[in-house]
């Protein structure tokens, strides 16, 4: 380990609170309505978010979108523009839920720090320590084609949990968001998806299947977006002897206020999920099938995969409050989730110089986030952190303005660039 990062860890572990959920002496209050120019924004410059989601909407870039700001801890901007469902004519809302495919990653991360913060385990533990079936991983060396056999090499290194949060470990994601054709015939193959099924198999069957399989290439080095935080969803289980979907309600979900967020969702909540759409030939918005031919998922099915790193759904505000925790530096609602600390931790770069290239922005323990170089290139303060979906969701959140904004759409195969103007306008609204 860097000795720095060693140095780092020693401090970092000093501090820690070995102990589930804390009340904190900071009381920072749950989102509530004001004026916006109370709390530094220009209410003019908010009706540019506005003529950006119609325009958005009425040029057919999206079906519909939900776009949330908050600034200090105040919900200062939350409507929703188009529609939930195109085919049935349901008009979207502010408070719809969406599935937020990837985003459910940092909250899977942000489960895996907590328990860190209470003395379960090292980030450079071997994951194979509490999964054995990750015991001696092998590296992909030879591949047919023709009948999908392959050879393989001892790995260097075991694979570490630190690896699995950064996405160094070497496990990629199969499947159509692989763009190494041998993987996606191999996982393939194996019935390795991503995330998503109908199929009665626990996360605990699934990752064990996924252990077997061999790697991209040896542990830390390089960077390969894939299935780790699915295995760490896992994991959590294991370490804390709780169910996933429960460990995150109870320690997360139910203390922050995020009430509509699920891998699964209640009876009660299916009528608010936004259908998932995609382009016709003809242009017009249908619904689109999420996996194989089904259009409902997670509505259906067995229900009992949870995917730590995509199968949550929620809405705009929930997964506000949860970067709003990170904000005020690890607690809300007088709750401490983390220490300030730790988030400071979780906000460095945790990948080095693994890209050949500085690209603006580095890889933490939970987020990506803004460096010097992305700050001189794109205007962004640097230690602003982002993240998105697979169904064309998205945030940002930035430190030094207190800034939160939120976007949700729910889309496949299609592209737009209302996140980009967005982040944008919401950083010239800010007038204090």
């Amino acid at each position: 380990m860097n000795k720095k990062i060693l140095l780092l860890v020693v401090i970092l572990m000093a501090g820690i609170v070995l102990q589930a959920q804390t009340r904190s002496i900071k009381n920072s209050p749950s989102y509530s309505a004001d004026t916006v120019e109370s709390v530094g924004i220009s209410a003019e410059h908010l009706t540019r978010i506005d003529e950006l989601c119609n325009e958005a909407v009425l040029d057919g870039k999206v079906p519909g979108i939900v776009a949330l700001l908050a600034h200090d801890g105040e919900i200062v901007y939350h409507k929703a523009f188009g529609m939930a469902d195109n085919t049935s004519g349901r008009s979207l809302k502010p408070d719809d839920i969406f599935r937020i495919a990837s985003q459910s990653k940092a909250i899977t991360a942000t489960a895996v720090m907590m328990l860190w913060e209470e003395g379960k385990f090292d980030l450079d533990d071997p994951i194979s320590k509490y999964i054995p079936e990750f015991k001696n991983p092998q590296v992909l060396s030879g591949f047919q084609k023709d009948d999908t056999s392959y050879t393989t090499i001892p790995a260097s290194s075991e694979i570490t949990i630190r690896q699995l949060l950064v996405h160094t470990s070497g496990i990629g994601y199969g499947g159509v968001l692989d763009s190494d054709a041998r993987f996606r015939m191999i996982y393939q193959k194996e019935g390795i998806f991503t995330g998503f099924t109908l199929e009665d198999i626990s996360i605990e069957e699934f990752v064990k299947k996924l252990a077997i399989l061999p790697l991209h290439h040896n542990p830390g080095e390089k960077y390969t977006y894939g299935f780790g935080l699915d295995v760490l969803g896992y994991f959590i289980e294991v370490v804390s002897d709780t169910p996933l979907d429960a460990f995150l309600k109870e320690r997360l979900f139910d203390p922050l206020g995020m009430n509509d967020t699920w891998f699964h969702l209640p009876e009660d909540k299916i009528n608010r999920l936004v259908s998932l759409q995609t382009k016709s030939k003809e242009g017009e918005w249908i619904r689109s099938p999420v996996i194989n031919d089904d259009w409902d998922y997670p509505i259906k099915g067995a229900k009992t995969l949870y995917s730590g790193g995509g199968g949550l759904c929620g809405t705009a505000e929930d997964y506000a409050a949860f970067l709003q925790m990170y904000l005020n530096g690890g607690e809300l609602n007088g709750i401490r989730f983390l220490s300030q600390k730790t988030v400071e931790y979780i906000m460095t770069n945790q990948i080095g110089d693994l890209w050949d290239e500085d690209p603006g922005w580095f890889y933490g323990l939970v987020f990506n986030g803004i460096n010097q170089r992305g700050q001189e290139m794109w205007g962004v303060n640097a230690g602003t952190f982002s993240g998105q979906g697979g169904f064309n969701t998205q945030y940002v959140a930035d430190p030094k303005e207190g800034i939160i904004g939120v976007l949700m759409k729910q889309t496949l195969n299609t592209s737009d660039d209302t996140h980009g103007r967005f982040l944008l306008l919401i950083k010239q609204a800010i007038d204090d």
